[in-house]
């Protein structure tokens, strides 16, 4: 719906309030910037993929050793039950010839140790081969254990992630159409408002429709305290023009941050140390900044909500 109502949105407002190209364009930008970080989480997601990857690779390793050490037991058991037949045997040809001469009795006893001194070190080292196969068990159905563990909570934070971003939705209904869109990438939820809905031209201060929509998130944000949140600023690429404390359109970006991590501390229930404010000024850049419309887009301000990764991390290294 809100790609339905963009286009008439803006050219109501342009037509209305005479808004220049420049506003314009800065909608176009904003497509751009949430481009680059899908790229961005992508990436996070193929390296996720391939950490599960070398789980999945060390698991197989166990498995084949596990393979191998059977196999090895097996074989010392049949060399085993080789060594008890050939030790019968001997003993049966010793009963037969002790009544032969001394010097035969001998030889066969001679035979008899020998062969009862393998058979110990046979049984010595199936005795070993059981305790290393039984360690290797152990340690693969520890590592099956941590990967199950692994994959579980990812589902789960996935999950959580899933509830976070439909009741952002929910909360924010009223606004859908005039400039903010939610989605969520990668594990994390994007919630992005355009300037038109929060600042006045190269100004940082927060209008009355865009602190309520601030407000509304802010709600939300507060029920889900295991949740880092990161509010980035962007600009286009014209510099700015303005007189003031502003130096550019990095130091705009800025402060049009730290104004809505101001208005989100407001909310008690949300731990401050879980806010991070961040100005791009023009380096991340949704779309070309060569129209208005593309101007108009990558003037914007990005709310990025991350679960909190620490027991993933604990799980990885535990691996």
């Amino acid at each position: 719906m809100l790609k339905q109502f963009f286009p008439l949105t803006l050219l109501l407002i342009l037509t209305a309030s005479c808004v220049s190209t420049k506003v314009y364009k800065e909608l176009e930008d904003k497509y751009a910037a949430l481009k680059n970080e899908r790229n961005q989480l992508s990436d996070e997601n193929q390296e996720l993929k391939s950490a599960n990857t070398q789980l999945e690779n060390d698991l197989q390793s166990l498995k084949n050793a596990h393979e191998k050490a059977v196999s090895e037991r097996d074989k010392l058991r049949q060399e085993y039950d080789a060594a008890k037949t050939n030790l019968a045997n001997l003993q049966a040809s010793y009963d037969a010839l002790e009544k032969n001469s001394s010097a035969s009795i001998a030889e066969n006893s001679r035979k008899n140790r020998e062969l009862l001194e393998q058979l110990e070190a046979k049984e010595k080292a199936l005795i070993a081969e059981n305790a290393r196969l039984n360690e290797l068990k152990s340690q693969l159905d520890a590592r099956s254990k941590r990967v199950d563990e692994l994959e579980s909570l990812i589902a789960s934070k996935d999950a959580a992630m899933r509830q976070l971003k439909d009741a952002i939705s929910k909360a924010l209904l009223d606004f859908e159409g005039k400039g903010l869109t939610v989605v969520q990438r990668d594990g994390k939820v994007y919630v992005s408002m355009e300037n038109k809905l929060l600042f006045e031209s190269g100004s940082w201060a927060v209008g009355s429709q865009g602190r309520r929509a601030v407000q509304q998130l802010g709600g939300v944000l507060a029920q889900n305290p295991d949740i880092a949140i990161l509010i980035e600023g962007h600009t286009d690429n014209v510099p700015y023009g303005g007189n003031g404390p502003l130096q550019d359109n990095w130091d705009l970006s800025t402060k049009r941050a730290t104004a809505i991590v101001q208005i989100l501390r407001e909310n008690k229930g949300i731990n401050s140390g879980n806010l991070t404010a961040a100005g791009r000024g023009e380096h991340a850049p949704v779309a070309s900044n060569q129209t208005a419309e593309g101007k108009a887009k990558n003037r914007r301000i990005e709310v990025i909500l991350t679960p909190k990764l620490d027991e993933v991390t604990k799980l990885l290294n535990d691996i």
